[in-house]
């Protein structure tokens, strides 16, 4: 669901968050010219509306042991909302799958998958993936270098938005 930011002060305390989001409150509240209880209790409603899903810390996959990244496409077989429902429940639970996206074309699903070293992946895809109910194909594309990592939203283009409308 789609909901409409009040203001460019709600926009700011969501940039800011995103840049670092154990900014202590005080800190913030200066940062958006807001007293400490107000940014608070704005920081709180988007919260509540559900715009701030959650606080996350970023870890360096490389750094914990897991240089393999990969992309893998999966197509099932029959392809209806039971079998895409059930697939989608048992990819919830592989914690080695970061990312699931139910994608249109040639394949169903795409998911972003970390693995220590491809023999671990292969094993993985051999003796979890295939063996769900309706796992006709996968694919898989092994990424060599990633070139951009990204964890924040672009909010300035709802800033150009808004004011256009």
């Amino acid at each position: 669901m789609l909901y409409s930011l009040p203001d460019e002060i709600d926009i700011t305390i969501l940039q800011e968050l995103q840049r670092n989001s154990r900014i202590p409150n005080s800190e913030l509240a200066g940062k958006v010219g807001l007293s400490a209880s107000a940014c608070l209790s704005r920081t709180n409603k988007l919260r509540e509306l559900g715009i701030i899903k959650h606080f996350v810390t970023a870890v360096d996959r490389l750094k914990v042991g897991l240089p393999v990244l990969l992309f893998t496409f999966v197509t099932l077989s029959p392809h209806n909302r039971k079998m895409a429902d059930a697939f989608v429940e048992r990819i919830k639970e592989m914690d080695q799958v970061l990312e699931c996206y139910h994608i249109t074309g040639r394949f169903d699903f795409l998911l972003k998958i970390v693995a220590p070293d491809i023999s671990t992946y292969r094993d993985y895809i051999i003796d979890e993936l295939v063996e769900i109910p309706g796992v006709e194909k996968v694919e898989t594309l092994v990424v060599l270098k990633e070139e951009k990592e990204r964890f924040s939203l672009p909010l300035d283009n709802m800033k150009l938005k808004e004011r256009d409308e």
